[in-house]
């Protein structure tokens, strides 16, 4: 009820800005003044993130840099690996099979299996007759469900000074712990992302758009990491430190998004979370438009949902930092701008029926700008990671712009409107996993 109340002030109130903007300011929109704020804000992380890599660069021509890894440190802790599974009979083997080939010598291994329904049990349990070091645990079906229920219990279980979470599809190199490790080395750092990659991307078009929709965000998780900002945990691949994780007393059974809601968390406690530019984990893409627009809504809802929740402690805590704070209001406008183009294109389009005077060319304007918005940086960041030629850099920027505002602008306006108009549930949008991944694209990125 209260994120429901809350989410219907806002939106009320911003009806009140458009409204006061049309009939009394000097601009066309209200919706510029944020577009420019959102331009600017872009602008300036990404400045920040230019500014620190050339520093590091001038550093290391002088020989005065160098990455950390494992081996440079006396810093190796125990780690536990959980691998939460649910109905996941198609991938957890070969998932195991790569984790174990992990290249280093403190860690444990536990897989979960969250009350699956096919043959996912059995198969943990003959995985585990194999490699006798395994650990496993099987819930029951009368269990809390998700992922969430599924860490708490594997926090109570394991050991480790770190916790590493995979997904059931995830596929690493050796390396993965010796490199991301030393970000852990500062005692502030809670948690660590690594940058996920879709393996399958050259499937078919949704799922190369999808691996170059993680390109554009591993390039604002790279500049928000830069500035010590509100970077996110993204659930495949995330590592947290216990320390943190008993401080915010755990994870919080009652999200649909348990990496978004450990993000904030984190943060409202003071805790550093940290991007691993420099560290891959691969998961499938969804091959299908209806899979993946589940997928995207429980993952707009639960981002939506975590800001509700916690609105008040991102404005008033004082062990969160004002960079983090205003970070994570600036990415508060991604859900605003949806709306706001929604609730103007309905006002315009009365107006124009009505015959009054309209400002309809004005507002239609704003899906090419913002079209253009996330080309500039989709551009950028696809020649960054990539290195395509232009005309490919050109061609699946704009199929991946189009793509964006399509899933994008709709489901944000679709989900504030389920929020307000019905009843919290927890439903998860299980995404199926089962596509054939050939190893060499874990193992060589491509880049043609």
């Amino acid at each position: 009820m209260k994120d429901r109340l809350i989410l219907s002030i806002l939106l009320v109130l911003s009806w009140i800005i458009l409204f006061i903007f049309q009939k009394y300011v000097p601009i066309q929109s209200a919706i510029y003044v944020l577009f420019t704020l959102m331009i600017a804000y872009a602008a300036l992380i990404h400045a920040a993130d230019f500014h620190q890599k050339r520093k590091i660069k001038k550093l290391i021509k002088k020989g005065a840099y160098k990455d950390k890894t494992i081996e440079d440190l006396d810093y190796k802790p125990f780690v536990s690996i959980v691998i939460p599974a649910h109905n996941e009979e198609k991938v957890i083997q070969d998932t195991v099979k790569n984790i174990l080939s992990i290249d280093y010598e403190n860690y444990e291994v536990l897989i979960v299996d969250d009350r699956s329904e096919d043959s996912t049990a059995e198969i943990i349990k003959k995985i585990s007759r194999e490699n006798p070091g395994l650990r496993y645990l099987i819930r029951g079906q009368d269990s809390f469900p998700g992922k969430s229920a599924v860490m708490n219990d594997a926090l109570a279980m394991t050991k480790g000074e770190i916790l590493c979470v995979f997904d059931a599809d995830a596929r690493v190199k050796p390396d993965f712990l010796k490199k991301i490790l030393p970000y852990f080395s500062e005692p502030e750092v809670g948690a660590v992302q690594a940058r996920k990659i879709i393996a399958n991307r050259d499937v078919n078009l949704l799922t190369r758009c999808q691996d170059n929709e993680y390109i554009l965000d591993t390039q604002f998780q790279s500049n928000r990491d830069s500035i010590k900002g509100a970077v996110e945990l993204r659930g495949n691949g995330q590592l947290v430190r216990r320390e943190a994780m008993m401080d915010i007393g755990g994870w919080n059974n009652h999200t649909i998004t348990d990496d978004l809601d450990l993000s904030t968390r984190l943060h409202l406690k003071g805790w550093d979370v940290r991007f691993a530019e420099n560290v891959d984990v691969y998961e499938e893409g969804i091959t299908g438009f209806s899979a993946l627009i589940r997928q995207r809504r429980r993952w707009i809802e639960g981002s939506i949902r975590r800001y509700l929740d916690y609105a008040v402690d991102i404005l008033t805590s004082r062990k969160i930092s004002l960079r983090v704070t205003i970070d994570m209001l600036a990415f508060i406008s991604e859900f605003i701008l949806p709306v706001w183009i929604f609730s103007e294109c309905m006002i315009q389009g009365i107006r124009l029926a009505k015959g009054v005077e309209d400002n309809i060319l004005y507002t239609l304007m704003l899906i090419p700008a913002l079209f253009l918005f996330f080309e500039i940086g989709l551009l950028y960041s696809l020649r960054k990671y990539k290195r395509f030629s232009i005309l490919k850099t050109l061609k699946q920027s704009i199929e991946t712009g189009i793509y964006m505002i399509i899933i994008w602008v709709p489901m944000v306006c679709y989900i504030v409107f389920k929020i307000i108009c019905s009843k919290r549930t927890m439903d998860w949008g299980k995404t199926d996993h089962g596509a054939e991944i050939p190893e060499k694209n874990v193992l060589i990125e491509q880049t043609d």
